[in-house]
C-alpha cells in the first residue's frame, strides 16, 4: 500500500521500492531520512509552483543524491555528486529506463550542489535542488506550511541535523579535497579539515602553461 506524507504520495512501484531498500542498506539513517525529506520537500515545492514532474524520477534523484557520501558508492577520484549520479543512471538502466529520462536524473544529482543553474532546468532537476536547499539550507522554508513541515519531520526526524549533516559531508569528502574546487563543499572542508587549502580559479589561470 502506498504511503502518503504531508499530502505527498510516495511512489510505490517495484522500482521505487527497490530504490528505497538500496538507499536504506547503503546509507546511514541520517542520510536516508534526509533523502526522503528531499523528495517530500521537492514534491511540495513542485505543488506550490504548479510544476508537473515524474514522481518516480524525482524519487530516484532525491534518494540517490547523497549516495556518493557512503562507503559503498564513494569514489575518491571524483566529486561525490557524480558517484550518486552514476549509480542512479545504472539503477534506472537496470529497470529499463534509459536515454533522456535517465540522463535527467543523472543531471539532477550531479548539479544539486551547484547554485541556481538547476532551477532553470527540467522539473525533476529543479525539484531535487529545491528539496536539498530547503532541508539543508532552509531556502524555501516558508514556501511550505508549518503543518507540512511538521508532517515531513514527524515521518523523517532531523535531530541535531545541522551538525550531523555537516559531519557527514566532511567525512564523505575529506579524502578527495580537490573535487571541491568551484563547489560549495569547499566551505565544509575549510571549516572542519585543518590544513585544507582551497583551489583558486585565478591562480589556475595565471599558473597555466600559456605564456600570456
Amino acid at each position: 500500500m502506498s504511503e502518503t506524507i504531508a499530502g505527498v504520495r510516495i511512489p510505490d512501484s517495484a522500482l521505487a521500492r527497490e530504490a528505497t531498500e538500496l538507499v536504506r542498506d547503503a546509507a546511514s539513517p541520517l542520510l536516508f531520512d534526509h533523502s526522503r525529506r528531499v523528495f517530500l520537500f521537492g514534491a511540495l515545492r513542485g505543488a506550490e509552483q504548479g510544476v508537473d514532474y515524474d514522481p518516480e524520477l524525482l524519487y530516484v534523484g532525491a534518494m540517490f543524491h547523497d549516495l556518493g557520501l557512503t562507503g559503498r558508492f564513494a569514489r575518491t577520484e571524483r566529486r561525490f555528486e557524480i558517484d550518486g549520479a552514476e549509480e542512479a543512471r545504472r539503477f534506472l538502466h537496470s529497470h529499463g529506463i534509459t536515454g533522456e529520462p535517465a540522463d535527467r536524473v543523472w543531471t539532477a544529482i550531479a548539479l544539486h550542489t551547484t547554485p541556481e543553474v538547476p532551477l532553470h532546468m527540467a522539473p525533476e532537476i529543479a525539484l531535487v535542488t529545491r528539496g536539498v536547499e530547503l532541508d539543508v539550507l532552509g531556502i524555501g522554508y516558508h514556501a511550505v506550511s508549518d503543518e507540512q513541515r511538521a508532517a515531513v519531520t514527524a515521518a523523517h526526524p532531523r535531530p541535531d541535523f545541522k551538525k550531523r549533516i555537516l559531519a557527514a559531508f566532511t567525512e564523505g569528502i575529506r579524502d578527495r579535497p580537490a573535487t571541491t574546487f568551484g563547489n560549495v563543499k569547499a566551505d565544509v572542508l575549510a571549516h572542519f579539515v585543518p590544513g585544507f587549502e582551497r583551489g583558486d580559479f585565478v591562480e589556475v589561470i595565471l599558473g597555466s602553461d600559456w605564456s600570456e
